[in-house]
């Protein structure tokens, strides 16, 4: 299965798409279950995403993979050692195990400060103890990894989908498999925008509204559901291992399953953009 859950909505509200505002736990809890259930193996959290940590350890995850990722902040350039030693104590404590599957850098440049090597030595050593499997990056795109390849990472989480297509034209998804390391692909539905009806879309994307056109009129065209089109576009490439998607209710969380076995045709090249405004939701100005 390579549909691995998110959990960022579970402890804040998360996504352009998002009217419901942040899950209610009992809700969690009953995708949680769900998950288990369909075979879906991964959880992806961290300890910026308000109480999801919390909420996913009173929910029990037993079984589960769980990915977490440090704390953004100044000690993190400034105190590596202890400050990487506290966040995983943090998050073990929060989320009631005793080791992650994987532990990432939420903000990987800080490897390139003065410190960045002292940082990357703090991983290794969670690592050796056995706290952690896997250590890596999330990254905002192919240009963070090209600035890091004096650092060895087990799991790459990055930015993908049918319009952002930076990662596998850049070659770093080629590359990152050769190298041995783990591929987590986030932001498959550019966070809710690639489902939405047109006529919901936020004004901020009126600049993009031809390409966004082009898109729905290609998956209207196949006969597809947007939510089969982007996840079976995701599917074909064999060098990603999971698709981290964030799901609002247990039914949006069967749909994605059933979704994820798409066979899609080949998407038109024109179909995608390289533009940071559009293709990153951190510059969105909504």
């Amino acid at each position: 299965m390579k549909i691995a859950l998110g959990t960022a909505q579970f402890g804040l509200v998360y996504g352009v798409a998002n009217a419901s505002g942040r899950v209610p736990e009992n809700t969690s809890q009953d995708i949680i279950s769900l998950a288990r259930e369909l075979n879906v193996d991964t959880l992806d959290t961290a300890a910026a995403y308000g109480t999801s940590e919390e909420v996913l350890g009173r929910a029990g995850i037993e079984n589960f993979k769980v990915i977490s990722k440090v704390l953004p902040g100044t000690d993190c350039i400034e105190k590596p050692a202890s400050w990487v030693n506290r966040c995983i104590d943090r998050s073990l404590t929060n989320l009631k195990c005793d080791s992650l599957y994987g532990l990432l850098l939420h903000r990987p440049l800080d490897l390139l400060q003065s410190s960045g090597g002292e940082l990357y030595e703090a991983l290794v050593n969670l690592k050796r103890q056995g706290l952690v499997g896997k250590i890596g990056i999330s990254v905002y795109g192919p240009d963070d990894l090209d600035k890091l390849t004096d650092f060895d990472f087990d799991l790459v989480q990055a930015p993908m989908n049918i319009l952002d297509r930076r990662l596998a034209n850049s070659g770093w998804l080629e590359k990152l498999t050769k190298q041995g390391a783990e591929v987590h692909i986030r932001s498959a539905f550019l966070q809710g925008l690639l489902l939405m009806p047109a006529v919901k879309r936020p004004e901020y994307f009126k600049p993009w509204q031809k390409l966004l056109s082009e898109y729905d009129t290609w998956v209207s065209d196949q006969q597809l559901s947007h939510l089969q089109a982007c996840l079976g576009f995701l599917s074909e490439y064999s060098e990603i291992n999971k698709i981290v998607v964030g799901v609002d209710t247990p039914e949006q969380m069967r749909d994605i399953v059933s979704a994820a076995n798409t066979s899609t045709p080949r998407v038109p090249e024109s179909i995608q953009s390289t533009d940071i405004n559009f293709i990153n939701p951190g510059l969105w100005r909504l």
